[in-house]
C-alpha cells in the first residue's frame, strides 16, 4: 500500500505554498494531489487557487513524487482545452501527472459559469462523453468529435503525454455508469466512501460494509468487460467517513490495515488546515506519514 496527501490550494505560493509540497516529498508521500474546484464548500470566501497553476508550480518545485488532481470534473472544464493544458503538465513533470477525474456535483463549480446545476442523469451522460474525448484527445495527435455535449475539430495534441499511450486516470465512482467507465478507461479507482452512511450517522464498520460492496460492484464492471479488477489501482481519498484516522498512528494503522484487507492500494490523507474540517495535529500528521505503513508491515 502507498501513502498520498492532498494539499488543497489555499496558500499563496510565496506564503508557505511551496513549502507544503516540497515537504510533503521530504516526508515520502507516493503523490500529492490537488481539489480541481473553482472554489469549495467552507472555504469559498477564503483563499482558494486554480489546481493545474498550482501543480505546475509543485511540478517546478518537487523532483520524484507524483502530482495530480483528486478530482477534475466537467463542471468547467471542456476536453479540448484540458487535454493541452494536461501535455504540457505531464512534460512538465516529466511524466508525473495523474488525472483524477470524476462526475462532479451540484456545488458551486455547478453554476459559475451561468448554466443551471445538471440533473444527475445528464452530469453522467457529459461525465462519460468528457472521459471518451479526453482518452482520445490524450493519445491521437489529431482528434475530431461531435457528441451531445462536447465536439473537437482537427484538435491537435502535438507530442502527446510522456507518459504512453497517455497519463493515468484515476476515475472516481460509486453508481453503475462510473464504475463502467473506471473499468473501461482507469488505471485506478477513486472511492471517499458512502456518504449516505457518514452523513446518516453511520459507523465506521458501516462505512467498511458499504466500501466493500463499492468494491464487488467493480469487480463486477471489469467482469463485464473482461479486464481483472486487480489490474486497476484502488484509492481512498480519506476525510469523508466516519473514522478519524488522523487522530493517532494507531488510528491510522487500524484504519489502513482494514482497507487493504479489501484490496485498496493508496490511501490519500489531508494535509492539515488549521480551523478547518481538515485540522489536524501537523506533528501527528508526520508521523503517520514516516511511521504508519512501516507499522502495518510489523
Amino acid at each position: 500500500m502507498r501513502l498520498s496527501t492532498v494539499i488543497l490550494p489555499v496558500r499563496r505560493w510565496s506564503e508557505g505554498g511551496r513549502e507544503e509540497w516540497q515537504r510533503a516529498e521530504e516526508l515520502g508521500f507516493h503523490a500529492a494531489y490537488t481539489y480541481d474546484h473553482l472554489s469549495w464548500r467552507t472555504f469559498r470566501d477564503q483563499t482558494w487557487f486554480g489546481a493545474l497553476p498550482t501543480l505546475t508550480a509543485a511540478a517546478a518545485a518537487t523532483s520524484r513524487m507524483r502530482l495530480g488532481t483528486l478530482v477534475t470534473s466537467p463542471n468547467f472544464r471542456h476536453p479540448v482545452t484540458l487535454a493541452k493544458e494536461l501535455i504540457s503538465l505531464d512534460d512538465i513533470s516529466n511524466g508525473r501527472i495523474t488525472l483524477g477525474v470524476g462526475a462532479g456535483g451540484n456545488g458551486f463549480d455547478a453554476t459559475a459559469l451561468g448554466q443551471e446545476a445538471w440533473s444527475p442523469r445528464e452530469r453522467a451522460d457529459r461525465f462519460a462523453e468528457f472521459v471518451l474525448l479526453l482518452d482520445r484527445l490524450l493519445t491521437e495527435d489529431a482528434v475530431s468529435y461531435e457528441g451531445t455535449h462536447y465536439s473537437a475539430d482537427e484538435a491537435r495534441n502535438v507530442p502527446g503525454c510522456v507518459q504512453r499511450p497517455r497519463l493515468p486516470f484515476a476515475v472516481a465512482a460509486t453508481g453503475p455508469r462510473g464504475l463502467k467507465l473506471a473499468a473501461r478507461y482507469g488505471q485506478a479507482w477513486v472511492t471517499t466512501g458512502d456518504p449516505k452512511v457518514s452523513n446518516g450517522g453511520g459507523t465506521s464498520d458501516d462505512s467498511l460494509e458499504a466500501v466493500r460492496g463499492q468494491v464487488e460492484r467493480l469487480a463486477k464492471a471489469c467482469a463485464e468487460r473482461g479486464r481483472d479488477a486487480g489490474e486497476l489501482q484502488k484509492i481512498m481519498l480519506t476525510g469523508f467517513t466516519p473514522d478519524r484516522p488522523l487522530d493517532s498512528v494507531d488510528a491510522f494503522v487500524d484504519f489502513a490495515g482494514r482497507h487493504a484487507e479489501l484490496g485498496f492500494d493508496e490511501l490519500v490523507i489531508h494535509w492539515p488546515i488549521a480551523d478547518s474540517v481538515f485540522e489536524a495535529d501537523p506533528a501527528v500528521f508526520e508521523r503517520i506519514a514516516t511511521e504508519g505503513l512501516a507499522q502495518l508491515r510489523k
